[in-house]
């Protein structure tokens, strides 16, 4: 694994780094070095996770050892050795790193790069009820009525005690080592479910002594969540991934929102709470139980009630505004003040106790099985929000009084209700309480920061060190243009003066059945808003030509290339359109699937459309919030009052200024979906000319920036682009793809050879034929492991040094040994023309075949564009066995491979392994007549044949599908160099370790030249060491 110095710090990485992970990585360093916080973009495929774990253990090492075998705090120390003691001790001092993320999806990916480093800290993963909870009863509730139900089955001298909770000591004291190895949500509930401890008090337990803590960033900013938490954060290391979002989290967190519906259902559990206690106290002489309190209580919301319905509202649309402290006001005419709040919230807390012990108490005295939710548990946090900090922080906010329609599910159906509103402002409040707190260094990263001053701005923290990284692509793997106008040259402008005429969404929707196409299999297409997608999509639907009265709809026409997928309103319903989707992508009807979603979406947030799910990304304007939105308004109102009253010099973010970042920003986190690691590749089309503008594009991300370009015809954007993808092959079959198509074992092999479509591999075939990119039917469209989503971040790391193209390599003397005994029996598997992995004969250089420049023909409304095939390519004398090739060209006069897609069956794939594992001497036999020899004695040994296909069916047996692909990795990485020969028989040293293993241990030795075999034999001697063998 290579080492890297920087600053000072040894880091151990997985992979040989690029240039833009090593200054990623030096400037967290940095950051934690200085104490100071640090603002990090890095587009996703860079391997920013990985950078990030890496650079930050490393650092965290050099101070000291990590908590190992520790599951107790330092206080129990007493009765162990001094010495030891003492050092354990100092590594409680030790900074504690909090790694937080968006979603327990992405942390998930997050232990799973922190499983791929060297390093092993003490760790756990915080998680919900939901997620973690194993009793039988208590796990079927959800929200607060399964925290509450949770809460009381804890309770000591409780007749149902939950048995899960009580073993949780016991099982930290005999098991110290849990945490030393990553540990996931899943392992939590897997050692509960096996040993019986609760595994989510487990977890709450192990994060007191950990050394790096991953949870949902939402967990720390919510300040009641984190009260409940242990944490040293005197100087920790606090560190946000996927922070685009965090500015709104942290806004949301500090504000509430108070209707109509939810005040009369407190209003009704008050009532409740009257009758219980009533009834209690004449059953039971239970005096304890105080009606008088929850009828003050009662009153008291009724007031409120009827002062929210008396403010005066002059108009609808504006509403009732007034500048936070307000709402002090407002609840002082109610006799609620500093003094009095918190009594009324210990009645509120006495009153949602009420409700939940007769919920789960039933008629005769045993446990209900279903919960409760209590709505006056978000009135108390109402009011803990509005008291917290004594007034200090509420001329950051705005009190707002909105009248709105009642909604379908309440009883306010039909009528007008109204929602009282204490609006946060200032999203640094949250922030500023992690600086008071003592935290060593904040660090913030994301794929899309941009535009970064009004991130930090907003945020008002400071961020003395930023980084905004280039990708790691090259310019052939990206197409990024401005098109300001359509076929018909009618002006793309989806603001409110255009959008809703007819020409422009005629024109749109004709410009996107272009785009459905050129752009092979998924494409992705966002719109501003859900009211302008229902506004298109029902206009394509019935409009067709109109010079033509029998012609097809433009959504028809768009069918016709791409099966659609329409994101929903409702969350709900997201996972079956993101399956839709999937399943879509697969089908052979069609050339793809296309994804119609809105900018701020969930298909814009987070999920990875890599390769074949996302070639393209089409972005129809420029998604502004809605001016006249109430929260909008007072926004900019609020942003412009502190920008006057800032000091001459001193720069302040302006209402405008936010308004458009905040759009831009959505725009980069829509574009982020379409380039996901280093291998791919896809198209980026803004499609609206206001993109055309230079403040506009400097707002775009710093990658993404060189590579835009604005085009003045349609016609020119139809060819470049159609280009672009004709040419896709010059990315070659990646080397992502090519791991997946030869490890995948339950793929299809029904499609016979002729009936592939054009990306697939080339095969042997005696035709020399070109396919015409403009025929939907012969473009690829068989998607293999679709449902797969790749950790963008491994993906991009696994070869640093190769081509593109996979080009031929003449300087590989050592890998020519590797499979010598091996590659002969691989030639039944692929024929008598053997191939090695650029795609060439092993006994020739295949000259390129030259091909008639295409035509381009742009009509009306279908915009057709046909292309001439050549009757027969003219090959060069050198190449006289003609290959198959699909519509990826040559370009520069070097071979390239376009991606494979097809399915094979196991039986396939292993072949295709093995057609690929003969590393070297199939390359070589072109260019050294010596090894050319040596290769023919290898074929004609049958001894030598049978060997090495046992030795490989045995590796696929005893490896498990993951283990495989890694297999395959490893020996792709070092046909391409991108890994070292040491790395590499280190890395199958230990896949080969375990005990069933061991003929797989000794075997490969013997396809390894023999002046590494003191090498492999100490990586193998070292494996057996830790495995105890």
């Amino acid at each position: 694994m290579p080492t890297y110095n920087l600053r000072g710090i040894n880091v151990d990485f997985p992979y040989e780094a690029y240039d833009c992970q090593l200054v990623y990585m030096e400037k967290v360093i940095q950051a934690l070095q200085t104490k100071s916080n640090a603002l990090l973009e890095s587009p996703t495929g860079t391997g920013k996770t990985l950078c990030l774990l890496c650079a930050t253990l490393a650092w965290r090492k050099s101070l000291g050892g990590f908590s190992r075998g520790r599951s107790e705090r330092s206080s129990q120390l007493s009765s162990q050795d001094p010495d030891e003691s003492s050092r354990e001790s100092q590594s409680s001092k030790l900074p504690t790193i909090i790694y937080t993320s968006r979603t327990h999806s992405q942390l998930r990916q997050v232990i799973q790069e922190l499983k791929s480093t060297n390093y092993r800290p003490k760790m756990v993963v915080l998680g919900s009820r939901e997620q973690l909870c194993i009793h039988e009863k208590v796990r079927s509730l959800h929200g607060k009525a399964q925290t509450n139900a949770c809460h009381a089955l804890c309770k000591k001298r409780k007749k149902h005690y939950c048995a899960h909770f009580s073993r949780v000591s016991e099982f930290l004291r005999s098991n110290p080592g849990l945490g030393d190895e990553p540990v996931d949500i899943e392992d939590l509930v897997n050692i509960g479910r096996s040993c019986g401890p609760c595994p989510y008090y487990l977890s709450r337990e192990l994060h007191k002594v950990v050394d790096i803590l991953f949870t949902p960033y939402n967990y720390l900013i919510d300040r009641g969540y984190r009260k409940t938490l242990n944490i040293e954060w005197q100087n920790s290391v606090l560190i946000f991934d996927e922070a685009h979002n965090l500015e709104g989290l942290c806004a949301d967190a500090a504000s509430f929102d108070l209707p109509s519906s939810l005040l009369s259902a407190c209003i009704s559990e008050a009532k409740s709470c009257v009758d219980l206690s009533i009834s209690r106290r004449d059953k039971s002489n239970d005096k304890s139980c105080k009606p008088d309190n929850f009828a003050i209580l009662r009153a008291l919301l009724l007031k409120l009630e009827k002062r929210i319905a008396e403010v005066p509202i002059d108009s609808k649309e504006l509403g009732f505004t007034k500048p936070g402290p307000y709402i002090y006001e407002l609840l002082a005419d109610l006799n609620v003040t500093t003094k009095t709040a918190t009594m009324l919230i210990d009645i509120i807390d006495e009153a949602v106790l009420l409700l939940e012990e007769d919920a789960n108490i039933s008629d005769d005295g045993g446990q209900k099985t279903k919960g409760t939710v209590c709505r006056l548990e978000s009135m108390g946090d109402i009011f803990r929000l509005i008291f917290r900090d004594n007034y200090s922080h509420a001329n950051n906010y705005r009190v707002h009084v909105q009248e709105v329609e009642g909604s379908t599910l309440d009883a306010f159906k039909g009528k007008t209700s109204r929602i009282l509103s204490w609006w946060c402002f200032n999203p640094g409040i949250a922030m500023e309480e992690f600086s008071r707190f003592g935290v060593r260094s904040i660090v913030l990263t994301s794929g899309t920061l941009s535009p970064m001053d009004s991130f930090a701005e907003e945020l008002k923290l400071e961020f003395p060190i930023r980084l905004e990284n280039p990708h790691v692509i090259t310019e052939n793997q990206i197409w990024a243009g401005v098109v300001p106008a359509g076929p018909s040259g009618y002006a793309f402008n989806s603001s409110y003066r255009s959008r809703d005429s007819l020409e422009y969404k005629q024109e749109l929707g004709n410009a996107i059945v272009n785009f459905a196409r050129i752009v092979p299999d998924g494409l992705l297409v966002f719109f501003p808003s859900y009211y302008l997608l229902d506004q298109c999509i029902g206009c394509w639907k019935t409009m067709g030509h109109t010079n033509l009265s029998n012609s097809s709809t433009i959504w028809e026409r768009i069918c016709k290339y791409k099966l659609p997928v329409v994101e929903p309103r409702q969350s709900s319903l997201f996972p079956m359109s993101i399956e839709d989707y999937m399943t879509k992508l697969k089908d052979k009807s069609a050339s793809g699937a296309v994804f119609f979603a809105v900018c701020r979406g969930k298909v814009s947030e987070g999920l990875d459309f890599a390769d074949h799910a996302g070639r393209a990304v089409v972005i129809t304007g420029i998604p502004f919030a809605t001016r006249t939105d109430p929260k909008v308004r007072l926004k900019r109102e609020y942003l412009d009052e502190h920008a006057q009253l800032q000091q001459l010099g001193q720069k302040a973010l302006t209402g405008e200024e936010w308004y458009s970042q905040q759009a831009s920003r959505a725009v980069n986190q829509a574009v982020g979906r379409v380039i996901r690691h280093r291998h791919d590749y896809g198209a980026i089309i803004f499609c609206d000319e206001r993109f055309s503008n230079s403040n506009r594009q400097s707002q775009m991300s710093l990658w993404m920036q060189p590579h835009v370009k604005c085009y003045s015809k349609f016609g020119d954007v139809v060819f470049t682009l159609t280009r672009f993808f004709r040419d896709g092959g010059i990315c070659g079959p990646t080397k992502l793809e090519l791991t997946r198509n030869s490890c995948q074992g339950n793929v299809e092999s029904s499609q016979p050879l002729d009936k592939l479509h054009s990306d697939k591999l080339l095969t042997t075939d005696t035709s020399c034929t070109v396919v015409s990119v403009s025929s939907p039917k012969k473009r690829g469209t068989s998607l293999s492991h679709l449902t797969e989503v790749v950790p963008a971040n491994r993906s991009s790391l696994t070869s640093h040094k190769l081509n593109i193209g996979l080009k031929l390599s003449s300087n590989a003397n050592l890998l020519s040994h590797l499979s010598t005994n091996m590659q002969s029996s691989f030639k039944d598997a692929i024929g008598s023309t053997n191939y090695d992995l650029s795609g060439t004969k092993s006994s020739q250089c295949i000259a390129p075949c030259s091909l008639k420049k295409p035509r381009l023909v742009i009509t009306g409304h279908e915009q057709t564009e046909s292309f001439e095939k050549s009757d027969e390519p003219s090959c060069s004398r050198e190449n006289s066995h003609a290959t198959s090739y699909s519509t990826g060209f040559l370009k520069n006069e070097k071979l390239q491979w376009f991606n494979d897609r097809s399915k094979q069956n196991a039986q396939d794939s292993r072949r295709l392994l093995e057609s690929e594992v003969k590393v070297k001497n199939m390359t070589c036999t072109s260019i050294d007549p010596k090894d050319k020899e040596k290769n023919s004695a290898s074929t004609a040994s049958n001894d030598e044949e049978r060997k090495g296909s046992a030795f490989l069916i045995q590796v696929q047996e005893k490896l498990t599908d993951a283990e495989y692909k890694e297999f395959v990795s490893f020996m792709k990485a070092l046909k391409s160099k991108a890994m070292k020969i040491g790395h590499v028989l280190q890395s199958i040293a230990r896949l080969f370790s375990l005990p069933d293993r061991l003929p797989l241990l000794h075997g490969f030795k013997d396809y390894i030249p023999a002046k590494y075999h003191s090498m492999y034999d100490h990586h193998v001697q070292a494996n057996q060491n830790v495995a105890g063998l």
